[in-house]
């Protein structure tokens, strides 16, 4: 992809995900804008089987954006990474389309498996910022990992995942909005389950002080 082509795609991409940007020429000046397309040439000399200069450029990215993304990871079109410093993408990763990153995600392995043992990231997923995701297993299409959780297992399509370990809390069977970018107003499954617990044991108080 030339450069012109790349420019006009990201600006759009990042114009849709960020409303601190107010003028096209600002997508130069984000780490995602330079990360991903170096990445890009990376990944061509890599699949080229010039893998000693992918990894240059990858690395020499990463000390420049602080974003790594392994040359061979396979990442789809419209990711956007916001703030990125800490983000890691491992080798064998795979991203699917329109998926957001946030600083401090880690697409890792847990240093168990041989072969795939990276993540796999379905379309129009959000990841909020710190969040760990380690293995080889997939985040189903239009799920949102909140901040600082720590995934280990498979997530199903359309869920929000919270807590350490990440917990499933699904919406109703309802797809989380493709660009809902909100990281704040996500349900959290232990303070519910503790206000429900809350909740009956002052209607059972409440009875035992009726029946006294």
């Amino acid at each position: 992809m030339g450069f012109l082509k790349y420019y006009k795609e990201e600006v759009e991409v990042i114009k849709s995900r960020d409303p601190a940007m107010k003028k096209n020429i600002e997508a130069i000046l984000y780490p995602s804008f330079w990360a991903i397309y170096n990445y890009r040439k990376a990944h061509r000399l890599f699949l080229k089987g010039k893998i000693f200069r992918a990894r240059k450029i990858s690395q020499k990215t990463a000390r420049k954006t602080g974003i790594e993304i392994h040359p061979a990871a396979q990442i789809g079109k419209g990711l956007f990474i916001d703030h990125g410093h800490g983000v890691v993408i491992g080798e064998t990763s795979i991203i699917g389309d329109n998926v957001t990153l946030y600083q401090g995600v880690t697409l890792g392995g847990t240093g168990k498996e041989q072969g795939k043992r990276h993540p796999t990231i379905g379309n129009n997923v959000m990841i909020g910022a710190g969040a760990k995701v380690l293995g080889s297993f997939t985040i189903g299409d239009n799920s949102k990992v909140a901040a600082g959780s720590v995934v280990l297992e498979e997530v199903p399509p359309n869920c929000t995942v919270v807590g350490v370990p990440g917990i499933v809390v699904k919406q109703d069977d309802e797809m989380v909005p493709y660009f809902d970018l909100d990281q704040v107003h996500i349900p959290h499954p232990v303070q519910s389950e503790l206000k429900r617990l809350n909740s009956e044991i002052e209607d059972l108080k409440k009875k035992l002080s009726e029946n006294k």
